[in-house]
C-alpha cells in the first residue's frame, strides 16, 4: 500500500507504541510517536499529521483533554481514541463529542487498519508545498505548521460550493488562497475572476460586476458583460469586500440568494452558476456595528471563514520566501547573486513587515536590482525596508547600555556627587564605584562641567 499519510501515536505505554508503529509502518504509513498529551500538543505546533491515535488514559493530560485541544485548534484533524474495555462508555461519549472513532485494547489488526483508512479518507491529505503532486497550492510557499493547517482546511472547503470569506492583513496572499481553492475544486477548468472592490471607483464597480446594456448611461455604446457572467461555471473572487458601497451590497445579496443578476439598464435577469470567495482586511463585525456593512450579506459570505496569518506570525517562512524571490528576480534581471549575507537574512527575519509577503517581495526585488556583490549585504536590505541599519541589540547589550545611561544620568542629576548618586540608585558607595569602573565613567568630569557652567561669561564681566 503506497501512502504519504502521517499518523501521530500518543500513549505512555512504550510497548503499545512500538507495536502500533510496527503495524502501521508495515501498512505504508509514516508514523511519529510521543508518550504524553503534552508532548503531542508541542508536536502539533510544528507538524500536521493527517490522523492522531491517542490512548484515553494517560498520566497527566488524558486523551479526551488532548482531543478537546485538537478539536478547538485543528477541527479538520481526525482523532481515534484507544480504550480499554472498562472505558468503552467514555469512548462512546467521546464519539458523540466529535472523536472520529475508538478502538478497544487489545486491538484487532484488521479493525485498526480499516478504522485508520476510514479516518484518512475523510481527512485532508498532507500539503507539503514542495510536493509536486500538490499542484493546486504550488504558489503558496510555506513551511509553517499554521499555514499547512489552513491549506488542509482549504482543500476540504474546495470540495463544496459554500461561500468562503478570507481574513488577513493586506499583502498576506489572500488571492493566492482563493486561486488555490478554485484550483482544488471541481470548477478548476472554469474561469477564476478576481476583482478588488476598493480599487474600482464606486460608479464603475456596479457595471464591472453586473454588466450593462447599450444606452444604459452616457457612454454605454454597446452591451457589456459583467464579471458575474464572465465567471460563469467558475469562481468569482471579491477582494476587499468590506469596501463595497452599501447600495451594491444589496445587489450582491440578491445575486447570492437568487443566483440571478440584472445588468444595469436591462429589464432581463440572467441565471448565474458562480462560486463566491471574498476577502477583507477589515473586521466585518465592527463594520456591521458602524452600519457600513450589511449583516445579512455578511452571513451569506461568511459560510466558511479562513484566517491567513501575517508574515510576522510565521517568521519561519521568511528565509524560504526570501530565497524564492531572490531566485525569481536574479533570473529576471540576469544578476549573478547567490544569496543573502547572514546579517541581511537576520534583518529580514526580525523586520516588522507591516506589508507582509508583498512587502518582502518588493524588498528582495530592490535588493537584487541594487546589489553589486554575489551576497546581498544588510545595508541594502535595511534601505529597502526603510529601517535603521543597526540590528536589534541582544539582551546583554541592551542591559549594559541601559546601565551606563542610567549611571550617567544620576551623575548629571547630582553634579558628580557619588554619595548622592549611590543613594538615588539605592546602592552602597562601594558597589556604585565598581559600576563606574566597569563602564569606565569618570565622575569628576560631571563636577568639572557643573563648575564651568556656573562661571560668568567673560563678555559680561565688568
Amino acid at each position: 500500500m503506497e501512502t504519504n499519510s502521517k499518523i501521530l501515536l500518543v500513549d505512555d505505554d512504550q510497548d503499545l507504541l512500538k507495536l502500533l508503529s510496527i503495524r502501521l509502518n508495515s501498512a505504508g504509513y509514516e508514523i511519529d510517536t510521543v508518550n504524553s498529551a503534552e508532548s503531542a500538543i508541542n508536536y502539533l505546533d510544528l507538524e500536521r499529521p493527517q490522523l492522531v491515535i491517542s490512548d484515553i488514559q494517560m498520566s497527566g493530560m488524558n486523551g479526551m483533554a488532548l482531543f478537546e485541544h485538537i478539536n478547538a485548534k485543528f477541527p479538520a484533524l481526525p482523532v481515534i481514541i484507544l480504550t480499554a474495555h472498562g472505558t468503552i462508555p467514555d469512548a462512546v461519549s467521546a464519539v458523540q463529542r466529535g472523536v472520529f472513532g475508538y478502538l478497544t485494547k487489545p486491538y484487532d489488526s484488521k479493525t485498526l487498519l480499516a478504522q485508520v483508512q476510514k479516518a484518512l479518507n475523510n481527512a485532508p491529505q498532507a500539503q507539503e508545498t514542495e510536493n509536486a503532486n500538490a499542484l493546486w497550492c504550488k504558489d503558496i510557499i510555506t513551511q509553517s505548521a499554521d499555514m499547512k493547517d489552513i491549506l488542509n482546511k482549504a482543500e476540504l472547503v474546495a470540495r463544496g460550493d459554500a461561500s468562503v470569506l478570507l481574513y488577513g492583513e493586506s499583502g498576506v496572499g489572500k488571492e493566492l488562497f482563493a486561486r488555490a481553492i478554485h484550483s482544488a475544486s471541481n470548477r478548476y477548468d472554469k474561469p477564476f475572476i478576481a476583482v478588488n472592490c476598493s480599487a474600482i471607483p464606486e460608479q464603475l464597480l456596479e457595471t464591472e460586476l453586473f454588466g450593462h446594456v447599450k444606452g444604459a448611461f452616457t457612454g454605454a455604446i454597446r452591451d457589456h458583460q459583467g464579471l458575474f457572467q464572465l465567471a460563469e461555471g467558475g469562481t468569482l473572487f471579491l477582494d476587499e469586500i468590506g469596501d463595497m458601497p452599501l447600495f451594491l451590497q444589496v445587489k450582491l445579496l440578491r445575486a447570492l440568494q437568487e443566483k440571478q443578476i440584472r445588468p444595469v439598464g436591462s429589464a432581463n435577469t440572467f441565471t448565474i452558476n458562480v462560486r463566491f470567495i471574498s476577502a477583507t482586511h477589515r473586521d466585518l463585525r465592527e463594520e456591521i456595528a458602524k452600519g457600513s456593512f450589511r449583516e445579512d450579506l455578511y452571513y451569506r459570505l461568511d459560510v466558511i471563514s479562513l484566517k491567513i496569518p501575517s508574515l510576522s506570525q510565521r517568521r519561519e517562512d521568511i528565509p524560504l520566501l526570501a530565497n524564492h524571490f531572490l531566485e525569481l528576480f536574479a533570473n529576471r534581471y540576469q544578476r549573478n547573486i547567490n544569496g543573502f549575507s547572514p546579517d541581511a537574512m537576520q534583518t529580514l527575519i526580525t523586520a516588522p513587515w507591516p506589508g507582509n509577503v508583498r512587502q518582502l517581495m518588493n524588498v528582495v526585488e530592490q535588493s537584487v536590482v541594487l546589489s553589486t556583490t554575489s551576497l546581498i549585504p544588510p545595508t541594502l536590505v535595511c534601505d529597502a525596508i526603510n529601517m535603521e541599519t543597526s540590528q536589534l541589540a541582544s539582551f546583554e547589550e541592551a542591559k549594559k547600555q541601559f546601565e551606563r545611561d542610567y549611571l550617567v544620568r544620576v551623575l548629571k542629576i547630582t553634579s558628580g556627587n557619588v554619595t548622592q548618586a549611590a543613594r538615588i540608585a539605592k546602592r552602597n558607595r562601594t558597589e556604585f564605584y565598581k559600576l563606574l569602573q566597569r563602564y569606565q565613567i569618570d565622575f569628576s568630569i560631571y563636577k568639572t562641567r557643573v563648575l564651568e557652567s556656573h562661571k560668568e561669561p567673560i563678555s559680561t564681566r565688568n
